[in-house]
């Protein structure tokens, strides 16, 4: 018995360290600049910029393939944040800034397709077919794909009410704005 704990410790220790050297010499390296993109981009992975994910984009957005525009959800804060590490201009003439949003369903239109259920990337709708659905509105991160695809309608997006926990004072506006 002592021989096989003996020969699988070594056994384990010997591939053990043959699989650390190989992670070492067979490792791939990643662009420093696409990890520091990706760390400022939102990471709900919603696809509204075309991209599978927040990886995907940020790789985009290194190569230069994509606007510093190009996260709706991260907003105006977002592109601006992104040209200025670039360094870029960021157009931002077109963008229209919102507020974060969730998906409501209305319980009397919802015929239960489960086509929302398809679109949801993290899971936030509640449902079965041809039954009602919901939808967790913690959960949700607003990225309207859901509403797309509703047949019916059913499915709408309102503003998150604030919170003690989401709500900031309004910014100070400077004298020469408060005097017109």
């Amino acid at each position: 018995m002592l021989i096989d704990i003996g020969s699988l410790t070594i056994m384990g220790a010997a591939l053990g360290g043959l699989l650390g050297t190989a992670a070492r010499f067979l490792a791939v390296r990643e662009d420093p600049l696409e990890e520091e993109l990706k760390s400022m981009l939102p990471g709900s992975q919603c696809g509204q910029c075309g991209f599978v994910g927040c990886g995907q984009a940020a790789a985009a957005l290194a190569r230069g393939e994509a606007p510093v525009t190009v996260c709706p959800p991260g907003g105006k804060a977002v592109a601006e944040a992104l040209a200025k590490k670039l360094g870029v201009s960021a157009d931002l003439s077109e963008h229209v800034e919102k507020g974060p949003e969730y998906a409501f369903i209305d319980e009397d239109l919802c015929i239960g397709c489960t086509r929302c259920l398809k679109e949801c990337s993290v899971d936030a709708i509640l449902g079965a077919t041809k039954l009602m659905h919901t939808v967790i509105s913690e959960a949700c991160h607003g990225c309207g794909k859901c509403a797309q695809v509703c047949p019916t309608d059913a499915i709408a997006m309102l503003p998150v009410s604030p919170t003690l926990a989401t709500w900031h004072w309004p910014k100070p506006q400077s004298a020469s704005a408060c005097a017109h």
